[in-house]
């Protein structure tokens, strides 16, 4: 008898950004696997479920023992901060799949979105995806820097707003700080650039500034670093962070 499989988002941290379908699809599992520090955040609500913790960079590991307890018949849910398709586990659970065993073709999955880091941080600024924008990844765990340096060359030059995720870590501290000199080459110096860490949850730090005071320092694995255009404008308050919006009409880009 075959189980059933869900990959959940559970939001950027705090508690009422989980949808309620992530909810119900997780007080209905009998097994929760995930990165430990996202399945801490459920202990104190989902009591009776088995808990299957693994640590980061295993990914590939984790979706096939997912697989493996789905087909034994079990209702399984992978979790994952932020929306599951947005460099989380969906992909690795569809990765293991195609090149996994035939059965866990006929599985049934189902893919539960979350709100990602992106749209949290973005509504605590304003509106600065107001037009288009690109997300990329500052890792090269996966793929080469000079790739990861082409698309933010291209998508800089193309007038898209950025967000750039795992901008900096113990193992990276480097690739901020270049990522930031390439787009120093191309964009304004009073670009708005700003810095969104542990946003929802209790350590929440929002900075923003300009392309050219823009530190790396602000930056650590639980920041979105979010890079306007030349459209994008910074509304002052008296007392609290800068709105940041990005015009609906992009001509001027083209200027």
């Amino acid at each position: 008898m075959m189980g059933k499989l869900f990959l959940i988002g559970l939001g950027p941290g705090d508690g009422d950004m989980q949808t309620p379908q992530a909810a119900h699809a997780l007080t209905s599992a009998d097994d929760i696997v995930g990165y430990k520090s996202y399945i801490e955040r459920l202990t104190d609500r989902l009591p009776h479920q088995s808990l299957h913790l693994s640590g980061n960079g295993s990914e590939l590991a984790r979706a096939r023992h997912a697989l493996a307890l789905a087909s034994s018949g079990r209702t399984v849910a992978v979790v994952s901060g932020g929306d599951a398709g947005v460099f989380a586990m969906a992909a690795a659970v569809f990765e293991a799949i195609e090149s996994g065993e035939e059965g866990w073709r006929s599985l049934d999955v189902e893919v539960i979105p979350g709100i990602s880091a992106v749209l949290a941080v973005a509504a605590r600024l304003g509106a600065p995806l107001g037009n288009d924008f690109c997300v990329l990844s500052l890792s090269d765990n996966l793929k080469p820097w000079e790739l990861v340096l082409q698309r933010v060359t291209a998508a800089a030059r193309a007038g898209f707003v950025l967000a750039l995720y795992n901008p900096a870590s113990r193992a990276r501290p480097w690739q901020l700080p270049s990522a930031l000199a390439r787009l120093r080459e191309i964009l304004s110096p009073d670009t708005p650039v700003a810095f969104a860490t542990a946003v929802t949850r209790a350590q929440e730090r929002i900075a923003v500034v300009d392309l050219a005071h823009a530190d790396e320092q602000e930056a650590d694995m639980s920041t979105l670093v979010l890079v306007g255009t030349k459209t994008t404008r910074r509304i002052e308050r008296p007392g609290g962070t800068p709105w940041l919006y990005t015009r609906r009409s992009a001509s001027e880009a083209l200027s």
